[in-house]
């Protein structure tokens, strides 16, 4: 079986750098908001080319934690209006309703399946504060066009990059874009942890100021607590293993392109909808998402063959029993489309050509 993604694998390639990483946090004797995390901070910072990187416990509250410090900022309040993609994943869209706002869902662009910027103009109303673009599967979202709808209405720009660490567009990459960004750096994403873990990317100096109290409770010197925060700290273990990794991110990238590209060369079947090859460089290929009318019949033939593949995602927000009431009148007819077709082939810094070769020819020989 060809494996959707080896973690296995992606991480031994790393572990006696990751064992060297382990050993020294151990024998440091400090775990929480040390030198560790204050070297990854600077470090990835550096590397999304924004001013401050914050480290929190995960990708969510990564997002939460930057509504939430506009919320202490008096920049949002109770109600206000995020413009959303409809098809990202739930996290998303936590974070908004986490925070008593109004999360307003917007139809994807077909070929890219990021948020429409035409579609968001459509959206707006006088409660619209926040546009909350998604990279989803590791593509940049139409951050210019984006952007300048925000600056129009006067708009804060939350980018949700949990999928698109390296992304680049225009020469800013993601994370770099908005007014601040959250990552995720759960295991299977392109700059995965051994567990947990997240970041906020900021250039603005007040929120970030906020957001260091905020991640710990509330709290800018011990025991001194002015805002009502949380307990949300990216732990100096994970920091120190994702400072190897970052080494070798922009490497995985490159192979990830790579796996992607002979997909594209390679892939004959007329039935089989690839995803659109955009710019150099504004896709990381966190996925490599095709789609096919008959979805589950294809993902059942290829695990037949030896082919491991994912659906990403299979039930879009507004159809969740969570949300059952706050969309139960939603018209999104594109989205639950593209929910019904979406696959993710296998793709990954360990995938290698020969693999791969056996994952197009058998989608080629696919008849259904």
């Amino acid at each position: 079986m060809i494996p959707f993604l080896d973690l296995k694998s992606v991480n031994a390639q790393y572990q006696d750098e990751i064992k060297s990483a382990a050993l020294r946090v151990i024998e440091s004797g400090w775990y929480i908001l040390g030198n560790e995390v204050a070297q990854f901070e600077k470090d990835f910072a550096s590397f999304c080319g924004t001013k401050y990187c914050l480290g929190v416990a995960n990708g969510l509250d990564a997002l939460n934690l930057v509504l939430r410090a506009w919320k202490e900022l008096g920049k949002l309040k109770d109600g206000d209006e995020v413009l959303v993609p409809a098809n990202t994943y739930i996290a998303t869209i936590l974070a908004i309703t986490d925070n008593n706002l109004v999360p307003v869902l917007v139809e994807p662009n077909i070929q890219t399946l990021n948020i429409c910027p035409r579609k968001a103009r459509e959206a707006l109303t006088k409660k619209t504060k926040v546009i909350m673009p998604v990279h989803l599967y590791g593509r940049l979202a139409d951050m210019p066009e984006l952007m300048k709808l925000a600056q129009e209405f006067k708009l804060l720009v939350l980018e949700d990059s949990a999928q698109a660490h390296g992304a680049i567009l225009d020469g800013k990459k993601a994370g770099a874009w908005g007014n601040a960004s959250g990552f995720s750096f759960y295991p299977g994403k392109n700059l995965g942890a051994l567990g947990d873990g997240g970041a906020i990317t900021t250039s603005d100096d007040e929120l970030a100021q906020m957001l260091k109290a905020m991640r710990n409770y509330g709290s800018h010197k011990k025991y001194e607590n002015l805002y009502k925060g949380v307990n949300s700290r990216l732990d100096e273990l994970q920091a120190a293993i994702l400072s190897v990794k970052l080494k070798y991110l922009e490497k995985e990238n490159a192979h990830r392109k790579m796996i992607a590209k002979k997909y594209f060369e390679e892939n004959k079947n007329p039935n089989i909808v690839l995803p659109d090859f955009p710019l150099e460089g504004s896709h990381v290929w966190h996925l490599f998402v095709i789609r096919s009318k008959s979805r589950n019949k294809l993902q059942k033939y290829l695990e037949d063959k030896g082919v491991q593949t994912l659906i990403h995602y299979p039930i879009p927000p507004h159809q969740q029993q969570a949300y059952s009431s706050l969309f139960k009148n939603s018209d999104l007819p594109l989205t639950e489309k593209i929910h019904q077709e979406v696959l993710s082939l296998p793709i990954g810094p360990t995938l290698n050509e020969e693999e791969a070769s056996f994952v197009i020819r058998t989608l080629n020989e696919y008849n259904g």
